[in-house]
């Protein structure tokens, strides 16, 4: 096999706790044409970071291509398809910032579909990075305020924000 394909022999470790984590969100544009990005110690500055409570849907699917052959009687081929990504949900406790409201009702509005690359990482329990996700050309395709109930107000007001995106890249 050659590197990329690769598997190699990987340490055994504890799963990671699914508690501590951040999304960044990054600018996603081309670079500018002499190439130079703007870096905060080696990687781009973010735009905006959220500490969000919960964030589900980071999947991807492969639909398989049946091909069904004459005389071949156990079973169809199955080849590779076309990969789909699901919408990734971010919720968190309502706070004053609106940066991802801004980014939101700009593209909302028709003003400017204005894209972003998010990274999810995960974090050990000591705080070190131990794996993350990004989401290529996001795009936020529904928000949701917080239900109001007056009749249970001990409870943290949540909005979600979803997100669609055109690729998922795991790295660390």
């Amino acid at each position: 096999m050659s590197d990329e394909t690769s598997f190699g022999d990987e340490v055994k470790r504890a799963p990671f706790p699914s508690f501590n984590f951040s999304v960044d969100f990054y600018e996603d544009k081309l670079p500018p044409a002499n190439g130079a990005v703007p870096t905060n110690n080696g990687k781009p500055v973010p735009i905006c970071t959220g500490v969000f409570s919960e964030c589900t849907g980071i999947d991807a699917t492969m639909e398989p291509k049946v091909i069904k052959e004459g005389g071949r009687n156990y079973g169809a081929n199955q080849r590779v398809g076309q990969v789909t990504f699901s919408t990734v949900i971010l919720k968190r406790g309502m706070t004053s910032t609106a940066h991802l409201w801004k980014w939101w009702s700009l593209v909302a509005g028709g003003k400017y579909a204005f894209r972003l690359s998010a990274d999810i990482t995960i974090f050990e329990q000591d705080g070190t990075p131990a794996v993350g996700f990004t989401l290529e050309r996001v795009l936020p395709v529904k928000f949701k305020a917080p239900d109001l109930n007056a009749m249970t107000g001990n409870a943290v007001a949540i909005e979600e924000l979803h997100l669609a995106h055109e690729g998922l890249r795991r790295w660390l």
